[in-house]
């Protein structure tokens, strides 16, 4: 049968999510500070063996054996180190001062390991302790073991082991929530402060900053909604986790969940261009010929780009059939503008487009929003002006469609609302 405290100690791992081994090294460490304060000196370099079956310990003070240094030599080196680190400490100072570089030479680089008496023993020493200890030997000298620790020593224990508990909880969750990274989570808002928004992930709470909300959306205390994670990183406070709604991953996370060609790969994502809250484009493509990209992405009725457009608060989607022949695809991104004409500047990566008068106003969207999301998703500057030579009623000359890509017209992005 475990001992009290055993119990006590997996009681606290069931209850934090911690690992049985990082509660004793956190007891360990506690116990060795408080050694240090009632019994140790300031050149001991204390570790403590804590079994929990019995509650008892065992304290060792750790050298390593290093090189016999002459005494007069030593004092001489640590002069050495200390006007170093002050000539050192000066020229950091200036560079600062003058917003250059900082100089990242350490005073080991240039003088070498220092010899530390309370890690290190001298090998004439330690031949003392230990027969045929050589250089590099670690030796491991038992310290006889208190019966109790005063006051100020148990509150130093209690310090280090509730500081311990605390990191090796936040390291639990960083670990946890770095796995989500790139993935979407189900959470609940829990506050604003000032222009963030706090949003309840479970063991910890998400922050959602001005610039990853969506300006037509209104977070109320308790609503439930889905966040992209976009970082997640170890501060000294603690995890922090950075979620986002408007991010242009959290479009292709949402198409991979919920189209499944798309999540198996037989339909690739090559690019998403978004305005969040508003209206977004994504291009796919497929190399197997029995499927239709856009038809997989839409789904019967369009119920699956619906479920998306659902998720994201109502905001528009087209989705446009990516091509390798950067005529065509700019030509699917503007849609559903139709084309007349097509002058691409590969040296400068613009094109020139003109499209019927009565497609002017189409092609460019409200605000600029079609041409410029279609700029976003091809990578060309895209240049816009109405074909005065065409009637709206007419038909492209043969010498205008042949600029044009031969599906053009069948390769059209579906828009929905």
């Amino acid at each position: 049968m475990s001992s009290p405290i055993e119990q006590a100690i997996r009681q606290i791992c069931e209850e934090k999510g911690l690992a049985f081994e990082s509660v004793i090294d956190a007891i360990q460490s506690a116990l060795a500070a408080a050694y240090r304060k009632d019994f140790g000196d300031k050149n001991s370099n204390i570790e403590v063996e804590f079994d929990p079956a019995t509650a008892q310990s065992r304290v060792f003070d750790i050298k390593t054996v290093v090189e016999d240094v002459d005494v007069e030599e030593l004092e001489r080196l640590e002069e050495e180190r200390r006007q170093y680190a002050e000539k050192l400490a000066f020229q950091i100072e200036d560079a600062r001062r003058r917003g250059r570089d900082i100089p990242s030479i350490s005073i080991e680089d240039e003088l070498g390991p220092r010899f530390n008496p309370k890690t290190d023993i001298m090998v004439s020493e330690a031949q003392v302790l230990k027969m045929g200890a050589k250089i590099g030997d670690v030796i491991r000298t038992e310290m006889p073991t208190p019966g109790e620790f005063g006051r100020m020593a148990a509150m130093t224990a209690k310090q280090v082991i509730t500081q311990k508990l605390r990191e090796a909880e936040r390291e639990v969750i960083f670990s946890e929530f770095k796995e989500h990274e790139g993935q979407i989570m189900n959470g609940t808002v829990q506050r604003r402060e000032g222009r963030v928004v706090l949003v309840d992930l479970g063991r910890i709470t998400g922050v959602m900053r001005q610039e990853d909300q969506i300006p037509s959306e209104r977070y109320n205390t308790g609503d439930r909604i889905k966040v992209f994670v976009r970082q997640v990183s170890l501060t000294t406070k603690g995890p922090e986790i950075l979620v986002s709604r408007t991010s242009e991953e959290m479009v292709r996370t949402l198409f991979e969940f919920e189209i499944p060609e798309v999540a198996e790969g037989s339909v690739q994502i090559k690019a998403i261009a978004r305005e969040a809250g508003s209206r977004s484009k994504v291009a796919v493509t497929t190399s197997d010929q029995n499927i239709d990209p856009i038809g997989a992405c839409i789904g019967q009725r369009g119920t699956r780009i619906q479920t998306i457009i659902a998720e994201l608060g109502g905001e528009k989607i087209d989705i446009v059939e990516w091509s390798e022949n950067p005529a065509a695809f700019i030509s699917n991104a503007l849609s559903p503008a139709k084309i007349t004409k097509l002058e691409l500047h590969n040296s400068e990566k613009a094109v020139f487009v003109k499209v019927q008068e009565d497609q002017l106003s189409l092609a460019i969207g409200k605000g600029g929003q079609n041409v410029r999301l279609a700029a976003h998703l091809t990578g060309w500057k895209i240049n816009i002006s109405g074909d005065e030579g065409v009637a709206p009623e007419e038909t492209p000359a043969p010498e205008e469609a042949a600029s044009l890509p031969e599906d053009s017209a069948k390769q059209e992005s579906e828009s929905h609302a």
